[in-house]
């Protein structure tokens, strides 16, 4: 049986109550990140922003646990307006590229009625399988 690895990047702020990923063998799961800086701030300017810090979070606990981009198999993304994450659609989705590349998991997408910070937009979770996306 693997053993189970707590992951908390020294770059993201302390987890208090959670971890930022937990792994177990080659899957690791990776919290839900909203878009805090490394001063426990949720950045400025909207919802592009925010995906682009919050995914950026998801990506560096990823890379801690020895994964890349390409390992995500699942992602849930916490929205608390939906609306305005698809208006912005075009350029969330040139950022997703430009972070992970153009293949991507299973995802879903969740409108919801608020966050833990009450002024984020966004919180995105996800799994991965270190090694999945190397054959590719």
């Amino acid at each position: 049986m693997p053993s189970k690895e707590t992951v908390n990047p020294a770059s993201l702020p302390r987890p208090s109550g959670f971890a930022h990923g937990t792994k177990v063998g080659d899957t690791v799961y990776l919290a839900g990140q909203t878009a805090l800086d490394a001063d426990m701030n949720i950045v400025a300017g909207g919802i592009v922003e925010q995906f682009k810090q919050a995914f950026g979070n998801v990506l560096t606990t990823l890379r801690e646990a020895g994964g890349e981009p390409n390992d995500l198999v699942d992602v849930t993304i916490y929205l608390t307006d939906v609306d305005d994450y698809l208006a912005n659609g075009r350029e969330i989705g040139r950022l997703w590229r430009e972070m992970a590349g153009s293949e991507y998991p299973a995802m879903a997408g969740i409108g919801i009625t608020r966050l833990w910070q009450p002024e984020a937009l966004i919180e995105i979770k996800g799994v991965a399988v270190i090694g999945s996306g190397s054959a590719r």
